[in-house]
């Protein structure tokens, strides 16, 4: 019986065909959308939230998006490339709304009323880019990312969704999160300030779940308080 090992071509080969295989069931386009529009959403803040020029940060973003989209899985199924610069974006992304949040309360606190109505317009937008932005969080990191929930199914996840129990008769079998069940954890998240379907079952998830929590629930509060400040 023949033993010999598969030839290096047929390694290749094999790799090139299970990443194939898997960017089918897990596409990347969402994803990209995603961040597309978390941009997009910074080219419109108010400039006094804005660090330096308005396209400068999009458009560092931009190119990160850029290398993202070209950088595809080539003798390994789980790219590190690729997933170090999906880490870089999101963190990019992340840090911006940070600031522009942290002035947007600095000048909503201090700023009068001149400019107002654009703030609040200005924080609607954090509110949503926070959304997206920690639903790529949640996407990218359980389980260690999309493409290894594909790979070992078995690796214990950072959140329980209601389809993961046992008994689930309305839930195909072999059901595995998606980019918009992520997405809307973040949204629930973001409204309820607390889980409430999906539960975090480690401590990195909890951490994420508070952070967006806290920037939520200061957004929302600010906003609301300054918008009745000028009607009145």
């Amino acid at each position: 019986m023949d033993q010999s090992k598969p030839s290096r071509k047929q390694v290749r080969e094999d790799a090139y065909r299970m990443a194939a295989s898997i960017d089918a069931r897990v596409p990347l386009l969402g994803p990209l959308l995603v961040v597309l529009g978390a941009i997009l959403l910074q080219l419109t803040l108010a400039d006094k939230i804005t660090v330096g020029p308005r396209w400068l940060l999009p458009g560092l973003e931009g190119l990160l998006l850029i290398g993202l989209a070209i950088a595809t899985p080539m003798d390994q199924v789980q790219h590190k490339t690729r997933r170090m610069l999906a880490l870089v974006l999101i963190g990019l992304v992340s840090v911006a709304n940070i600031v522009s949040l942290a002035l947007l309360v600095h000048y909503l606190l201090h700023g009068g009323k001149g400019g107002g109505r654009a703030l609040i317009g200005s924080g609607v937008e954090l509110w949503v880019t926070n959304v997206l932005v920690f639903g790529l969080w949640y996407w990218e990191l359980d389980r260690g990312g999309p493409l290894a929930r594909q790979l070992r199914r078995e690796a214990l996840p950072d959140f329980l969704f209601p389809q993961m129990g046992e008994g689930k008769p309305y839930v195909a079998e072999g059901w595995m999160p998606g980019l918009v069940d992520y997405l809307y954890t973040s949204f629930t998240n973001a409204t309820a300030f607390s889980p409430t379907d999906t539960m975090p079952l480690t401590a990195t998830a909890k951490w994420l779940m508070t952070v967006q929590s806290l920037t939520a629930l200061v957004t929302i509060g600010l906003v609301v308080a300054r918008a009745v400040n000028i009607l009145s």
